[in-house]
């Protein structure tokens, strides 16, 4: 019998491949591939059956009287389970568990990780550490972290969990008919001292203070913690235990999503169809990894360069070594014209051939292989101060907003090779007014100290971290002496560090390591170096803002 039903099974299977109409409807769509639809007749009488609500109330009895369960609805968070034959749901469940009752997997039965048991508690202590040093960096710089985790910590230590009162500061939304730029609000100068030690900016009353090493009162990390840390870390990712156990633990995860959305694909699809006015159309989605100069799609710069090319032709634009050129000579010299070129020939768009191949993802940025376009079109800097890279960037945001439920965080780049670059890019904000209710802003620091050293644009990795952070601090305490640049950071969410992830250190970084004003090689610093010294400013930052 069993083998004439996998028969008839099989001749169902193979109909179903020639697009026999008749028994299609019969066969289980999780055992086709996903480019099969489910037919419409299926869905309506899968959910005639599923609104049948005897169906659904002899299911609900018949998982309440069973004793040892392997799938078993949901209970909500400190619900009290019904007792066996009751009827109904319990009196504590609140109303959004009227949903349909999706299938859950249980796990039963003894400890099974994959390690041995002694391993297994290794590898518990070392992971709970690392949440620990998690928990405590975000803290104390004023980020985030998430709570879920941090109540399991608090289980693990025997303690309340308490939600924390200090977190990062927002700025609020502009409202309706106010300004984002305005700087008549802006809070009156301190006249704090701001000086830059060991790589680490200080907040100082006055010089007298500075003087007499008498810093504000601001916490400050500590470079033996942070290294003992990470020391921490590097043994634990690699230990073998932790590796197996981490990469069984995903693999089950991933298995359970999998069984999950196949028990519950119909009821997930059903329970979407009820939901109104929602679908992946109009639910928010927010872009956090986009580079400004990356953030209107080819067609778009396609568009612009030639609507600029038909107004602005006869306009000088470009300062060839002292030559100015207009648009039209511009293009001339490189022998190109703006009608013939395409988003082929544009080549702007990464694509496979640029994985893993920074110096092809970097070319990417110049139109048709021309840097000269790339600093006409998508730069701050140039003979237009920015003009163009300011109207792109507001038609993006102008899309945006028409679309309502699309919000971008694009980055702009601070290199840190001279003091002037907050300032400027501050102003080219302002001027341009490049604004949008659906951007806001993130600084990406490229990580490229060697090149500015072999061109003796810095002395030391130190002046590097000045000209990053002091400006900001000065514009925090001394808000009124920098009005561009303190309307700009209200609209500015955090920092990137950014380069090449391929590229390897030869330097480990420890409490021995050069501090940043010794730093005068012409080697690059160690990714670890950099981040430790972005992350000791950004925490003195985020509590002095605060």
């Amino acid at each position: 019998e069993m083998d004439e039903s996998l028969r008839s099974f099989a001749e169902k299977v193979f109909a179903s491949e020639v697009k026999d109409e008749e028994v299609k409807g019969e066969i289980s769509h999780f055992d086709v591939e996903d480019i099969c639809p489910i037919s419409r007749q299926e869905m309506k009488l899968h959910m005639m059956l599923q609104e049948a609500s005897s169906a659904v109330e002899m299911r609900r009895k018949k998982l309440i009287r069973m004793k040892t369960t392997v799938l078993a609805p949901p209970m909500a968070p400190g619900a009290v389970p019904s007792p066996a034959g009751s009827e109904g749901p319990s009196p504590t469940c609140p109303q959004y568990q009227s949903v349909p009752d999706f299938q859950r997997v249980q796990i039963t039965g003894d400890y099974a990780s994959g390690v041995t048991v002694e391993d297994f508690e290794v590898v518990c202590r070392g992971l709970y550490r690392a949440l620990c040093i998690r928990e405590k960096n975000m803290q104390q710089s004023l980020q985030r972290f998430p709570k879920t985790p941090s109540q399991y910590l608090r289980a693990i230590e025997g303690e309340p969990w308490k939600p924390r009162d200090v977190g990062p500061v927002f700025t609020p939304p502009v409202k309706e008919g106010q300004d984002p730029l305005d700087s008549g609000n802006l809070p009156e100068d301190l006249g704090y001292h701001v000086q830059m030690k060991d790589g680490i900016v200080y907040v100082y009353a006055d010089k007298a203070a500075a003087e007499r090493n008498e810093p504000k009162d601001l916490p400050y990390p500590s470079l033996e913690h942070f290294v003992d840390d990470m020391n921490f870390l590097l043994v634990l990712i690699a230990q073998g235990p932790v590796k197996t156990y981490a990469h069984r633990r995903l693999k089950f995860l991933s298995s359970k999503f999998q069984v999950h959305e196949m028990l519950n694909e119909m009821e997930e699809m059903k329970e979407l169809k009820k939901n109104p006015h929602r679908d992946f159309y109009n639910c928010r989605k927010v872009d956090t990894h986009i580079h400004a100069a990356a953030c209107m799609n080819q067609k778009h710069l396609l568009r612009f360069i030639k609507k600029s090319y038909r107004v602005d032709a006869d306009r000088v634009v470009y300062d060839a070594k002292g030559k100015q050129l207009t648009l039209k000579q511009l293009f001339q010299q490189l022998n190109l014209h703006p009608y013939d070129l395409t988003v082929d020939s544009l080549d702007v768009h990464a694509g496979r051939q640029t994985f893993q191949r920074f110096d092809k993802f970097n070319d990417k940025y110049n139109p048709v292989g021309a840097s000269e376009l790339r600093d006409l079109y998508l730069k701050t800097e140039n003979a237009i101060n920015g003009e163009y890279f300011a109207t792109i960037i507001k038609e993006v945001g102008s899309d945006l907003e028409d679309a309502k439920y699309q919000h971008t965080e694009p980055r702009l780049s601070i290199y840190g090779r001279s003091p002037d670059e907050w300032a400027k890019l501050a102003k080219w904000f302002n001027t341009h007014r490049v604004y949008s209710p659906n951007m806001k802003w993130m600084i990406q620091v490229p990580r490229i100290y060697d090149v500015f050293r072999s061109k003796n644009f810095l002395p030391h990795f130190g002046k590097m971290l000045e000209y990053i952070f002091v400006p900001v601090f000065e514009a925090t305490v001394n808000p009124q002496a920098h009005k561009e640049l303190s309307v700009f950071l209200r609209h500015i969410t955090g920092f990137d560090s950014v380069d090449d992830e391929s590229k390897h250190s030869g330097h480990m970084f420890s409490t021995k390591s050069p501090k940043p004003e010794e730093w005068t090689s012409h080697k690059n610093p160690s990714y670890t170096y950099y981040i430790y010294y972005m992350y000791a400013n950004i925490l003195v930052l985020n509590n002095l803002r605060r």
